[in-house]
C-alpha cells in the first residue's frame, strides 16, 4: 500500500452537530409496508471483518435485492413518484397506493426521468405498479443490457444523441411539453421537491436497521456518497437527536471524488471524474440540498481505488452478499483504514459498524490493475500487462493509449495528485499529472510515451512481464514503460518534498509513430524548466541526437510506347542521373561533418523508395524518390531542401530532357543541449551518486520527443535504463538499472526543483 494515498478527510466538528430527522419517516415506512413485494433487507453480520478490524462487530445492510430490484434506490422513488402523484391529483396524505392508482386510470399522469442504470429501472416499476406512463431518456452510450431491462417494465426508452446531461435535459423538456413529473434524485437550482422526497424516502432504510440491532446504536456507519441524496438520508437519521455517538463516514471512488473534494475545500465541487466499476457513484456533482447536511455532519470521507472495490466484491460475495463494486466500496473503506484513522474515528474492540451495501451489480467488468504500489518493478510490471500497442501498426492495430491511460489517471487520483486528459485526437489520449511547489522553484517534466510497437510476432505472451535472471521481459518493458514508471515514482515522492518547484509527468500518446501525444501536450500550453525522456539509454545521459527531413523527387518524362524512341523520354533513366548525384552527396556529408563523433556528428541522406513505369513496354512518365535525410544540429528542413534543390538544378542544367519537381513532405528537428549546461551537470551527478560510475555523455542517431520539447523552449535530456530487444521478438530491460533510474530521478526532483 503507498504512503502517498489521498489521505482520510476527517471532521473532528461532526460529532457536535445534530439533525432534526424526517417528519415523514413514519409516513414513509407505512407506505412502504403497503407494496406487496416489501420485506426488510438483511443486515448480514460479518464476525470475520469484525475480528480482522478489531471491532465489536460488523454487519452489511445488503440492498442487493429491495422489493425485487437490485439496488436502494426504488426506495425513494416510490415514495417520491407516490406523494408526487398524490399531491398533483389532489389527494390527501393519508391516500393509499390503491386510490392513487384509481385516479390515474382517469387522469394519466405520465412519469419521465433520465438514466443509464438502477434509478431508471426503480422509476419504471413504480410507474408499472401504478399503472401510470414512464418515459427514460437515456444517453448514446447505454448498453442494450439496460434499454432492455427499462423496457421489461413497461417504460417508453428514448435514447439521447449525447452524454447524460443531454438526456436529462430532453426529459425535462419532454416532462414539461407533455405535462408530466420529472423524476430524478440530484436537487438542482429550481428543482428541489422530487429529490427531497427521494431523500426521505430512504429513511425506512434506518428504521430497519434500529429495529434489527435491538436498540444498540452503531458506533460507525460507512455510506456510497454518490451524488449525496442516499447519504443525505442515513447522515439525517443517525446525527439526529440523541444519537450522536454514531459517526459518518462516506466512501467514493478515486476517481469520483465529488464529496471528499467539495469536504477538502469547504466548498461543493463540480468536476471532471474517470472511469470506475463503481458505476452507480461516479457522480461529477452532489445533489443541491445534500451538500449543506453532508457539509457538516459528515465524520470522514475517504475515497478507495476499483481494484480495492473489486476485492471487496469478492470477499462479500464469499460471506453471502452478491453487492457489486458500489454496494461493495463500503467493505472496501474499512479494510482501508489505518490504525490511526481507526483511532480518529473512535473504534475499539466494543464499537458496532454498519455498512450499506446499497445494490447488486454489476459483476461483468474488466477486473481492475492495482494502483496500491510506489514499486517501480512493480509498476513496469502493471503498464506491460496493458496493451498499448499503436493503432498506426500491425495488420491488425493496436487498441492504442485509452486503457493505459485510464490506469495512470486512477493511479495519479489515488495519490490526490492533480491530473489532466488531453484527447485532441479521440481515441489517443495523453495524461499529465502535476505536483505544485509553492512557488519561486524550477519546474521539471518527466515525459514518457505509453503507447508500444505492435504485440504481433512477439515470441511469447507480450503482456506477460516476468522476470528471469535480473531482467524484466514483455513488449514495452524497455522502451519505455519502465521509464515511465520511473516518472511516476518521482511524482509521487514530490507529494512529500516541500518543493518550491512544480514536478510534472507526461504521459504521452503516439511516440511510436507521429509524436502526436507531446505535440498536443506543448499546444495545451504545458512547459518546464528542464525535461528528462527516459527512452532506454544503457543509462548514458544524452545530450543530442539527429533530426530527419523527408521529401520526395518527382523525375518527369514523356510517356510513350516502348518502340517510339523519337517520343518518349524515359524518367528512371534521367533519375539515375540524380541517384549518383545523391550517392555523391551522401559521401561528401560525411566527410564534411566527420570530428570523430560518428553517432550524431555527421549527417546522413539515402533514397528509401522508388516508384516508376506502369508496364515494361512504355517509356515511363514519372519516376518518384522518396529521400530520407538524417540532420543534425544547426540544420533544418529547409537547409536540407536548398542542398537539393542545387543538385537538381545542376542537373537540369547539364542533361538534356531533366525535369523535376521536389516537396517537402514531413521534418523533426535535431536536439542539443551542452555538455556544460547547469542542467547536465546536476543530473550527471546525481546519476554517478546512485549507480557509482561517472555517466557517459554522448549523443545518438535516432530521434525523440525531446526535439520537440526543445523547440518549444524546454532544455533536457534523454535518460533511461538498460534494455535490448526494441521493436524485436523479444524485449527486455535490466531490473537493477530500473530501480536505480527511479532512484536518481527522486534525487534530482529534490535537487532541481528545491
Amino acid at each position: 500500500m503507498t504512503s502517498h494515498r489521498r489521505p482520510l478527510y476527517f471532521n473532528a466538528g461532526a460529532r457536535c452537530c445534530s439533525s432534526k430527522e424526517f417528519d415523514s419517516a413514519k409516513s414513509v415506512k407505512a407506505f412502504h409496508t403497503q407494496l406487496e413485494d416489501y420485506h426488510p433487507s438483511p443486515l448480514v453480520p460479518l464476525p470475520g471483518v469484525a475480528e480482522d478490524v478489531g471491532v465489536k462487530a460488523v454487519y452489511a445492510k445488503d440492498e442487493t435485492n429491495r422489493l425485487g430490484l437490485p439496488a436502494v434506490n426504488v426506495l425513494g422513488v416510490s415514495w417520491a413518484i407516490f406523494r408526487a402523484l398524490a399531491n398533483r391529483l389532489g389527494l390527501p396524505e393519508d391516500a393509499t397506493i390503491e386510490a392513487v392508482r384509481a385516479r390515474l386510470s382517469q387522469e394519466p399522469v405520465p412519469l419521465f426521468t433520465a438514466s443509464e442504470g438502477n434509478h431508471g429501472q426503480a422509476v419504471a416499476r413504480i410507474g408499472l405498479l401504478l399503472s401510470t406512463p414512464v418515459q427514460i431518456h437515456v444517453p448514446a452510450r447505454t448498453s442494450p443490457e439496460t434499454v432492455a431491462l427499462f423496457r421489461m417494465e413497461k417504460a417508453t426508452v428514448v435514447r439521447s444523441s449525447g452524454a447524460i446531461c443531454d438526456a436529462l435535459s430532453e426529459a425535462q423538456i419532454a416532462s414539461q411539453t407533455k405535462n408530466g413529473i420529472l423524476i430524478q434524485e440530484d436537487a438542482t437550482p429550481g428543482y428541489h421537491e422530487i429529490p427531497q422526497l427521494i431523500v426521505e424516502g430512504y429513511s425506512t432504510i434506518m428504521h430497519e436497521i434500529d429495529h434489527q440491532l435491538a436498540g444498540e446504536q452503531p458506533s460507525l456507519v460507512v455510506c456510497p456518497a454518490g451524488g449525496g441524496s442516499f447519504a443525505q438520508a442515513v447522515v439525517t437519521h443517525y446525527k439526529a437527536p440523541g444519537k450522536k455517538s454514531t459517526a459518518f463516514m462516506a466512501v467514493e471512488p478515486d476517481t469520483a471524488g465529488i464529496l471528499w473534494n467539495s469536504l477538502s475545500n469547504g466548498k461543493p465541487a463540480i468536476g471532471k471524474t474517470s472511469s470506475t466499476i463503481m458505476t452507480e457513484l461516479n457522480c461529477g456533482r452532489l445533489s443541491e440540498t445534500a451538500w449543506p447536511v453532508l457539509k457538516c455532519r459528515t465524520d470522514a470521507s475517504i475515497t478507495i481505488s476499483d481494484y480495492e472495490a473489486h476485492r471487496a466484491t469478492l470477499e462479500l460475495q464469499t460471506l453471502g452478499v452478491a453487492a457489486g463494486p458500489s454496494g461493495a466500496a463500503s467493505l472496501a473503506v474499512l479494510r482501508a483504514l489505518s490504525e490511526s484513522d481507526k483511532t480518529r474515528l473512535g473504534l475499539n474492540k466494543d464499537s458496532v459498524v454498519v455498512l450499506m451495501c446499497t445494490e447488486k451489480g454489476p459483476t461483468n467488468y474488466k477486473i481492475p490493475k492495482d494502483v496500491a504500489s510506489d514499486d517501480v518493478i512493480d509498476l513496469t510490471q502493471t503498464l506491460v500487462q496493458i496493451d498499448s500497442s499503436n493503432p498506426d501498426f500491425g495488420s491488425i492495430p493496436g487498441p492504442g493509449e485509452s486503457s493505459i491511460a485510464q490506469y495512470i489517471t486512477a493511479w495519479l487520483q489515488h495519490r490526490n495528485i492533480e491530473y489532466h486528459w488531453i484527447e485532441p485526437t479521440p481515441g489517443r489520449p495523453s495524461v499529465v499529472g502535476v505536483v505544485r511547489g509553492s512557488g519561486g522553484g524550477k519546474s521539471l517534466m518527466f515525459n514518457g510515451h505509453m503507447d508500444t510497437v505492435t504485440l504481433l510476432g512477439y515470441n511469447g505472451d507480450p503482456l506477460n512481464p516476468v522476470i528471469s535472471d535480473g531482467n524484466l521481459y514483455g513488449r514495452g518493458s524497455a522502451d519505455m514503460k519502465s521509464g515511465l514508471a520511473a516518472g511516476m515514482v518521482a511524482i509521487a515522492n514530490a507529494k512529500g518534498m516541500n518543493l518550491r518547484g512544480d514536478v510534472i509527468l507526461a504521459a504521452v500518446a503516439d511516440e511510436e509513430s507521429e509524436s502526436l501525444g507531446t505535440e498536443q501536450l506543448l499546444q495545451a500550453g504545458w512547459r518546464a524548466d528542464a525535461a528528462i525522456i527516459a527512452e532506454p539509454t544503457e543509462m548514458a545521459l544524452i545530450h543530442k541526437h539527429k533530426g530527419f527531413a523527408l521529401f520526395q523527387v518527382d523525375i518527369h518524362g514523356v510517356a510513350a510506347h516502348g518502340s517510339r524512341a523519337d517520343l518518349g523520354v524515359d524518367a528512371i533513366c534521367k533519375a539515375g542521373y540524380f541517384l549518383v548525384e545523391l550517392d555523391r552527396h551522401a559521401q561528401e556529408l560525411r566527410t564534411r561533418f566527420d570530428n570523430g563523433e560518428p553517432e550524431t556528428s555527421a549527417p546522413n541522406i539515402h533514397a528509401g523508395v522508388i516508384r516508376g513505369g506502369e508496364e515494361i513496354a512504355s517509356y515511363p512518365a514519372c519516376c518518384t524518390i522518396s529521400i530520407e535525410r538524417r540532420t543534425v544540429a544547426g540544420e533544418t528542413a529547409e537547409t536540407v531542401r536548398l542542398e537539393l534543390l542545387s543538385i537538381l538544378d545542376k542537373l537540369a542544367a547539364t542533361i538534356p530532357g531533366f525535369k523535376f519537381d521536389l516537396r517537402s513532405t514531413f521534418s523533426r528537428a535535431p536536439y542539443f543541449i551542452p555538455r556544460e549546461d547547469e542542467f547536465v551537470q546536476l543530473v550527471a551527478k546525481h546519476a554517478a551518486h546512485t549507480t557509482g560510475e561517472t555517466p557517459q555523455i554522448k549523443g545518438e542517431t535516432y530521434w525523440t520527443d525531446m526535439a520537440l520539447l526543445g523547440e518549444a523552449g524546454i532544455p533536457g535530456l534523454i535518460w533511461g535504463p538498460k534494455g535490448h530487444g526494441l521493436h524485436a521478438k523479444t524485449e527486455w530491460v535490466e531490473v537493477e538499472s530500473v530501480r536505480q533510474l527511479a532512484e536518481s530521478f527522486v534525487a534530482v526532483v529534490g535537487d532541481f526543483c528545491k
